[in-house]
């Protein structure tokens, strides 16, 4: 949740346990008050004191959003270097108030959008700090818009107070991460209001760290009883953000009138009642949980691969290496590769070989080459059993021993650059009969854009 007006002194314990009572997990909150400004040859107290919060509570339950008036690409030279005095200062005292000690927690800290699309002294600013930070994260909040230009006029495009001057958020973005050369502490806080733009605008997002979705109360429609809801672009919207794992802060003031009385159950288009209401945003944070809890669950192929998400993943060197007996389970939940693509051509060629009228006398002989811990024994055992065809089976790890009418490897990579392939498949050719099959009898490798700004980061380009 996001606290939109500063908690003085003594009032941000209150408001952080009554946000925490009411079921959200942390504030975005102001941290230091927005009436200061740097004074030649003194120095005032720019906030409260870090004391009335607990350490693990700093960094477990607060946000950091840094002073709006700061402008590090204004005209007035003054407003400058007194922003980039001020934006130097919050963060070091960030890092102070946030930091628990001996703590590997990765702290939050919001900057603003840049109040016009030249931001180069601004981008330069933050690079520096980002060069300086261990365990924390700038969050770079901006608006999730898109503007169309009308009859040509780009004079007439209006997209946002901090933004007119852009008519699109993912270039100013763009143009501010290469400025901070990729630095992986620079995430993206995305700013849903009510409309949205393209649905090619929005997955262009997802290929970027967006660690936040801040959702206005204004994106909210109300229902027959008078509950807020989302569109359906909206919901669908956030259904990707949960599976991206995007948390979700609700920003402004409450727009609908909810009696704490009655409580409510954020249910569908039609709420019941139950859950007391504490808070002005429990409607809207309610819907948002009802929103998460119907997701569909994640299959069981998806579960075990999502640690392995937005990772590269490193050939392996079978030939030089011994592989590990966890690498070859790794490969065997591959339900696709196993049970359905090479089970299914090995039953193919099998029906292929072998007419009906001869399966009682004919005995198809296929050799496995890597045979691994078998899971293409298993495939291709069952897709004898399957088509009723008989099969005898080698399983090669080094050297083929027979000769063979079916030939089946896996040993290709996952870019066709094993380094078993294609030169040991090529050596145990020989060993095939004339009108043999080889599966894969070719295979080719193919290249897919992607934006995937985690992955550019990791490969050092």
């Amino acid at each position: 949740m996001e606290v939109l007006d500063f908690p003085a002194g003594e009032c941000l314990p209150a408001v952080l346990n009554q946000s925490l009572s009411s079921g959200f997990d942390f504030l975005l909150s102001p941290l230091v008050d927005p009436t200061y400004r740097p004074t030649p040859g003194a120095v005032l107290p720019v906030s409260a004191s870090d004391l009335i919060l607990g350490p693990s509570q700093w960094s477990s339950h607060i946000v950091g959003k840094l002073s709006e008036w700061i402008d590090l690409d204004a005209e007035d030279e003054q407003l400058r270097l007194d922003s980039e005095l001020t934006l130097k200062q919050e963060v070091a005292w960030a890092s102070l108030s946030l930091q628990v000690s001996n703590s590997m927690t990765t702290l939050h800290v919001f900057f603003l959008p840049p109040k016009r699309s030249s931001c180069g002294n601004y981008a330069r600013v933050v690079n520096q700090i980002l060069q300086g930070l261990t365990n924390m994260q700038l969050w770079l909040r901006l608006p999730l818009e898109k503007s169309e230009p009308m009859d040509d006029d780009h004079d007439k495009v209006k997209n946002n107070d901090h933004m007119n001057e852009m008519e699109d958020s993912w270039e100013l973005w763009n143009a501010f991460r290469l400025l901070c050369d990729h630095s992986s502490q620079l995430c993206v806080a995305l700013d849903i209001s009510s409309t949205l733009p393209s649905i090619n605008s929005l997955e262009r997002w997802f290929g970027e760290p967006v660690r936040a979705a801040i959702l206005q109360t204004n994106a909210f429609l109300t229902n027959a009883r008078g509950y807020p809801c989302l569109s359906k672009r909206h919901q669908k919207l956030l259904t990707g953000f949960f599976n991206h794992s995007v948390q979700v802060i609700i920003s402004g003031r409450s727009k609908h009138d909810v009696s704490p009385v009655e409580g409510v159950l954020s249910g569908d288009e039609n709420h019941t009642e139950g859950t007391l209401i504490q808070h002005s945003l429990s409607p809207y944070l309610n819907y948002i949980s009802y929103l998460y809890q119907r997701m569909d669950p994640l299959p069981e192929q998806e579960r075990f691969e999502i640690n392995y998400r937005d990772f590269l993943q490193s050939p392996l060197q079978p030939l030089m290496d011994n592989l590990e007996a966890q690498t070859y389970e790794t490969f065997e939940k591959d339900i696709v590769k196993y049970t359905q693509q090479y089970q299914r051509a090995v039953a193919k060629a099998l029906v292929d070989r072998v007419p009906d009228d001869a399966v009682s006398t004919t005995k198809t002989v296929l050799m496995v080459v890597g045979a691994g811990r078998g899971p293409l024994v298993r495939a291709s055992l069952q897709a004898a059993e399957e088509t009723g065809r008989k099969l005898k089976v080698y399983a090669v790890e080094k050297n083929p021993n027979a000769v063979i009418t079916i030939h089946v490897s896996e040993l290709l990579g996952s870019f066709g650059d094993n380094e078993l392939s294609p030169e040991c498949l090529d050596g145990a050719q020989r060993f095939l009969k004339p009108d043999g099959i080889s599966i894969p009898s070719s295979y080719t490798s193919f290249i897919q854009p992607i934006t995937a700004s985690k992955l550019h980061n990791d490969v050092g380009v």
